[in-house]
């Protein structure tokens, strides 16, 4: 299990999962470094999680207001780090977000921040803390992918391909630090309740009418499993067999059902 007095850096931590993975930590007493684009949100988060009655302790999250979909921003935490003498022992890749619609019709700006957020500084706060990680011998990353990570997602083509990267990128990286005392773990929800379907515009897609999960049950398996270091974590009985039907599958029929998912009937 990960140390109390370890410090605990959480990207989108106002909101869904990021939120509900900063409270559970905070729960157990961790110190949280804690980021987020909107400022006001984060200060909000800041106070709450730092009530003695959430926080034995009563230890104040360090709060970093940071646009990660602006190429730099990994740096710029970290050296903020530095300068505070602050090690990461738990680094948690939470922030992300979707576009939907046909390839052809959506935003190249919104895509390209996606993949920034996503892809690029997920890597990039990964490699920062990692190579701190390796060097004392222990440390856990945890990152958010979806069961979005196993198939292609037609409407959907860069988050899921966004999510691809980020699963096999953290079972390679996992199999690349075995021994290392460093564990990685990814995340793989399926459809949970946040503010994603909003943000991407699909509230009436067929994905989103059944068997959503709450995003603090997530977030519990999440921390099981990074404390487990169990290297993919799908929660949910219904997420695992769409895992495993997408995996086994016709590509065909894979592709086909994501379609149809995807859609508003």
């Amino acid at each position: 299990m990960a140390d109390p007095a370890e410090s605990v850096l959480i990207t989108g931590a106002t909101s869904g999962i990021g939120y509900e993975l900063a409270k559970r930590f905070a729960r157990d007493g961790h110190a949280l470094v804690l980021v987020a684009r909107s400022r006001d949100r984060l200060e909000e988060i800041g106070k709450e999680l730092g009530r003695p009655s959430v926080r034995p302790g009563h230890r104040a999250p360090m709060l970093i207001p940071k646009d990660l979909s602006r190429p730099g921003a990994a740096e710029e935490i970290f050296d903020e780090l530095r300068r505070g003498a602050i090690p990461i022992g738990v680094l948690v890749n939470c922030a992300g977000f979707g576009t939907y619609g046909p390839f052809t019709a959506t935003d190249l700006v919104a895509e390209r921040e996606m993949a920034q957020v996503n892809m690029i500084a997920l890597t990039e706060l990964t490699k920062l803390a990692v190579r701190e990680m390796v060097r004392r011998g222990e440390g856990r990353v945890l990152n958010v992918a979806s069961t979005a990570a196993f198939q292609p997602g037609p409407g959907m083509a860069v988050y899921y391909a966004s999510k691809a990267y980020v699963l096999s990128f953290s079972e390679a990286l996992a199999g690349e630090l075995a021994g290392t005392g460093v564990t990685v773990s990814a995340l793989c929800p399926g459809p949970t309740r946040t503010g994603f379907s909003g943000r991407a515009k699909m509230e009436g897609a067929r994905v989103f009418r059944s068997g959503v999960m709450d995003a603090a049950a997530v977030a519990d398996a999440g921390y099981r499993g990074l404390n487990r270091g169990k290297t993919v974590v799908i929660p949910g009985l219904r997420n695992r067999l769409v895992a495993l039907a997408a995996r086994l599958g016709p590509r065909k029929l894979v592709v086909a059902a994501a379609r149809w998912t995807n859609d508003a009937p």
